[in-house]
């Protein structure tokens, strides 16, 4: 197993800038996800395991991602959620908005911040999940 964790996430700059608890939050989240994923039995196979990177962007950011017609593999898993992929190098990169009405919504109720945020990203692990057909976390 490489020394790096399967499963990361990264922030976009604008976001810790105006979320300063979301970097933290990242790191608690990341290994949250790999041991649960550890224990789900993802990593069975060492020589095949997928890396995923999540990286979490402000509604304008996500739309350059969005609009990026060069990306090769991009799939839209959501109206917030985009998936690209990189078979040869079993490499997943997640761009995930926080729109615009949660950002709203999570300046009028910062202690919402951790629940959105676990909550979003656990989904879209679900998804891959079930398309790498591995128990759900």
């Amino acid at each position: 197993m490489n020394s790096q964790l399967p499963i990361t996430i990264k922030i976009n700059r604008d976001l810790v800038e105006q979320f300063s608890k979301l970097k933290s939050l990242a790191n608690k989240l990341e290994a949250q996800f790999n041991f649960q994923t550890m224990t789900a039995g993802w990593y069975g196979d060492e020589d095949n395991i997928i890396d995923i990177s999540f990286l979490i962007e402000t509604p304008e950011s996500f739309k350059e991602v969005s609009l990026n017609e060069s990306l090769i593999n991009k799939v839209e898993l959501a109206d917030d959620v985009i998936s690209i992929a990189d078979e040869k190098l079993n490499i997943r990169r997640c761009f995930v908005s926080i729109t615009e009405k949660e950002q709203n919504i999570l300046f009028q109720h910062p202690k919402l911040l951790n629940g959105v945020v676990e909550k979003k990203l656990s989904k879209v692990l679900n998804i891959l999940a079930k398309e790498f057909k591995v128990l759900e976390i």
